[in-house]
C-alpha cells in the first residue's frame, strides 16, 4: 500500500510495485497487512489508501480513514427527568427566592411567580432537582431521540384503543335502543323503516370511511420535490403489490421493451390477446388517448408562439398559455369556415348539385374538329396533349435535338451532331463529318495492319507522312522500323515516369515517320477502353 511519505523509487522499483499490485488484485499474491494484522483490500483506490504527508505514515495503514479520535467522555445516558434530591423544611441561604430550591436561581425558576416568595413566607419549599452534566459529542448533541423511552408510546396505543372501544360500544347501544323502539311501537316502525335504512346505509358508509382512514398507511406513494421553493408533490408511479408486474406479462425476449429505470413499457406486451380482457396495453395508450393529446397540442402551440416572438410560457404562466390557445382555436375555426364559404361561393358545391351527364363523365364532348387528307386541322381546335411536370423541348449548348435522340454502339447521344457527351457543344454537320472521317481512318489502319501481318513484305513509303497530316489508304509500314519506333516510344514513356532517367540535352527531330505515328497510336492509352487498366 503506497503512502505519501514513501521515499523516492526508481523506474524499475515502480514497475515492480505496479506488478505486485496487479497480482494482489488478481489474487495471485497475498494481500497487504496493516500494523494491526488486518488485511487491506487491494481494490481500494490509491487516493483513499495513501495517508497524508503530515501523518508520517511509515507502514501501510488505513487509520486515517477511521474515526481515530473518539470522545471518552461521551455517554449515552440522559437526564433523569423529574428526579428529586432533597426536600427542605425551611428557606436556606442562597436558594431561589421564589420557590426555595437550591438548584437554581430566581431567573431560572420554572414555577409560577409567587406574590410573596418562599424567602419571606418560608412555606411550600420546592424540593431540589437532580442536576446532571453530560459531555456529548457532535452527534449526541443533535440526536433528537436521545433519552427517549419507547415504553412511553404504549400509553398512546392504549389511549387510541380505548377510544375505539368506546366508539364501538356507543354504536351498539344506539342500535339496541332503536330495536327496542321498533318492538314497542310496531306501527311507527313501518313509517320509519326507510329512515332507518338510510341511517344504516350512512353508518355503513362511515364504517367504510373509517376503514379507509385506517388503511391509509397501505397507500403506495412517493414524495418528490417538484419546485425549487421546497414544495413537494405525490406521485403514484409505483404499482400495488398484488398486481402483476409489467415485465411478467410476456416473458418473450422479443416482446415489448421494459425500462427498469423509470418502470416504463411503451409498447403493448400482449398484442394478440382479446382487447376486452386486456388490463394493460402499454404506456403509449395513455399518451394517445384522453387529455394527453390536448396537453400535447397546448405545448406545441406555446413553443410555436414563443418562436414567433409572442411572450408565452406554459410552465411560467399556464393559465395565460391555455387562454391564448383557446383564442387561437376559435380564430382558426372562424378562418376555416370563412375560407370554406369563400371557396363554395366562388366554385360552388358539386355535392349539392345534380349529377353530371354520362357523356361528360366518360370524357365525351360536342367539340368538333375537321382534318384534311394530310392530317392538318381545317376547322376547330385540336385537343392539346397534356404536359408533364418535367421540362420539354429544352435545348442546351446550341443543340437542335434533345439528349437521347440518337443511339449507337450502346451509347446515347444527340441526333443533331452525333455526340455521346451530354454537356458537349453542338458542332452540327461539321462535327459529324469529322467523327466519320476519324472512324474511317481507324478502320483503314486496322485493315492495313491485318494486311501487313498476312503479307510480311517490306515496302518503302513513297510519301512519308508528317505530323498532322492524314494517312493515305495505300500506307505500308516497315516492320523493323516499326519495332524500333515501339522501343523508342517505350523508352520515352519510361523516362516520363522516372525523372531520374530524364536527359538534360535533348535533340528534337521534327521529321516524324509513319512508323513513329503508328507506334504512338499503338502505345497511346485510350481512356474509353475498358481494358486500359490491364495494359503494362
Amino acid at each position: 500500500m503506497a503512502t505519501a511519505s514513501a521515499s523516492f523509487r526508481s523506474r524499475e522499483d515502480h514497475r515492480k510495485q505496479l506488478e505486485l499490485e496487479e497480482a494482489r488484485k488478481a489474487g495471485l499474491a497475498p494481500a497487504e497487512v496493516d500494523e494491526d494484522g488486518k488485511e487491506i483490500n487491494p481494490h481500494i483506490p490509491q487516493y483513499m489508501s495513501s495517508a497524508p504527508w503530515y501523518l508520517n505514515a511509515e507502514k501501510p495503514s488505513l487509520k486515517h480513514q477511521r474515526k481515530w479520535k473518539s470522545d471518552p467522555h461521551y455517554s449515552k445516558d440522559w437526564y433523569d427527568r423529574g428526579a428529586k434530591v432533597y426536600q427542605a423544611d425551611k428557606y436556606r441561604k442562597g436558594a431561589c427566592i421564589n420557590c426555595g430550591a437550591m438548584t437554581h436561581d430566581v431567573k431560572s425558576c420554572m414555577e409560577r411567580p409567587r406574590k410573596i416568595g418562599a424567602k419571606w413566607t418560608n412555606k411550600r419549599i420546592a424540593p431540589d432537582e437532580k442536576v446532571e452534566n453530560f459531555e456529548l459529542d457532535y452527534d449526541g448533541k443533535r440526536d433528537r431521540w436521545n433519552g427517549y423511552d419507547p415504553a412511553t408510546y404504549a400509553q398512546v396505543i392504549d389511549r387510541y384503543a380505548a377510544r375505539e372501544e368506546a366508539r364501538i360500544k356507543y354504536l351498539k347501544d344506539q342500535q339496541l335502543k332503536k330495536l327496542e323502539q321498533k318492538n314497542n311501537n310496531p306501527e311507527k316502525s313501518g313509517q320509519d323503516s326507510d329512515e332507518d335504512d338510510e341511517e344504516d346505509a350512512l353508518k355503513v358508509d362511515e364504517a367504510k370511511v373509517d376503514e379507509s382512514k385506517q388503511m391509509d398507511f397501505a397507500k403506495v406513494e412517493k414524495r418528490v420535490r417538484t419546485t425549487g421553493g421546497g414544495s413537494t408533490g405525490t406521485v403514484r408511479n409505483l404499482r400495488i403489490r398484488e398486481d402483476t408486474a409489467k415485465y411478467l406479462l410476456n416473458l418473450d425476449v422479443n416482446s415489448a421493451h421494459y425500462d427498469p429505470k423509470n418502470r416504463s413499457m411503451r409498447e403493448d406486451p400482449l398484442l394478440d390477446s382479446d382487447p376486452n380482457e386486456k388490463f394493460y396495453g402499454g404506456d403509449n395508450q395513455y399518451r394517445i388517448t384522453g387529455q394527453a393529446q390536448d396537453f400535447r397540442q397546448l405545448n406545441i402551440h406555446a413553443w410555436e408562439a414563443f418562436e414567433k416572438g409572442q411572450d408565452i410560457h406554459l410552465q411560467a404562466a399556464p393559465s395565460q398559455a391555455e387562454l391564448l390557445y383557446r383564442e387561437f382555436k376559435i380564430k382558426k375555426e372562424k378562418l376555416k369556415s370563412q375560407t370554406k364559404e369563400d371557396i363554395l361561393r366562388k366554385y360552388g358545391n358539386a355535392a349539392s348539385e345534380d349529377k353530371l351527364p354520362t357523356e361528360l363523365l366518360l370524357g365525351q364532348s360536342e367539340r368538333q374538329v375537321e382534318y384534311d387528307r394530310a392530317g392538318r386541322v381545317i376547322k376547330g381546335q385540336e385537343k392539346t396533349a397534356p404536359k408533364s411536370k418535367y421540362e420539354e423541348d429544352l435545348f442546351i449548348n446550341n443543340h437542335t435535338s434533345v439528349w437521347g435522340s440518337w443511339w449507337k454502339d450502346h451509347q446515347w447521344g444527340y441526333k443533331c451532331c452525333k455526340q455521346t457527351i451530354k454537356n458537349s457543344y453542338c458542332t452540327g454537320l461539321a462535327g459529324i463529318e469529322v467523327t466519320e472521317s476519324a472512324s474511317d481512318l481507324m478502320k483503314a489502319n486496322f485493315m492495313l495492319k491485318e494486311a501487313v501481318e498476312e503479307k510480311p513484305l517490306q515496302h518503302e513509303v513513297k510519301n512519308p507522312a508528317t505530323w498532322g497530316t492524314d494517312v493515305t489508304d495505300n500506307l505500308l509500314l516497315d516492320k523493323k522500323r516499326l519495332a524500333e519506333a515501339l522501343k523508342q516510344e517505350d523508352e520515352r514513356k519510361r523516362e516520363e515516369k522516372d525523372e531520374r532517367k530524364r536527359r538534360y540535352n535533348v535533340s528534337w527531330n521534327d521529321e516524324v515517320t509513319a512508323e513513329d505515328m503508328e507506334a504512338y497510336r499503338m502505345k497511346k492509352v485510350h481512356h474509353d477502353d475498358p481494358m486500359k487498366d490491364f495494359l503494362h
